[in-house]
């Protein structure tokens, strides 16, 4: 988390921390991964320059994307976002997706390997979606998933 500064557990300083990130709903098509090499994430053109312009208005255009899972909430698992200026961990996957630099965790693959996360904007809310293909099911809130086969 970025010390000093409006993020509050991946909120971006948009709305409470939850609603950072948007699960995708059930109608909408998802990404399929097709091969091994899939086992990573994307981050949509459209995403990657609103979490960059947030962080510039931030005071901390620099700042690189950290994206994990944590366990908990009524589904099983939770999207984890956040804005860091710390380097990344030995066993952080590094990613660059049109200027912003993305940090992994290998642990959290295994729940989001073939994600992609999109910018979602609606009346009430503008945030990330994660489009998941191993997402099985979301709780009634939409904050927490739960995982195909598990």
């Amino acid at each position: 988390m970025v010390k000093g500064s409006p993020y509050r557990g991946g909120s971006l300083g948009i709305g409470p921390t939850v609603n950072y990130v948007i699960p995708m709903s059930e109608n909408q098509e998802s990404f399929q991964p097709s091969a091994p090499e899939d086992v990573t994430i994307r981050v949509t053109e459209r995403a990657a320059r609103w979490i960059l312009d947030r962080h510039s208005k931030l005071g901390q255009p620099e700042a690189a994307l950290r994206v994990g899972v944590k366990g908990g909430g009524c589904a099983g698992y939770t999207y984890v976002t956040d804005a860091t200026i710390d380097p990344p961990h030995e066993r952080d996957q590094v990613l660059e997706f049109f200027g912003l630099r993305v940090y992994v965790d290998q642990r959290s693959l295994r729940w989001i390997g073939g994600s992609t996360i999109d910018l979602h904007k609606s009346l009430i809310h503008t945030g990330l979606r994660f489009q998941n293909p191993r997402e099985a099911s979301t709780c009634g809130c939409g904050a927490t998933f739960s995982v195909k086969g598990e």
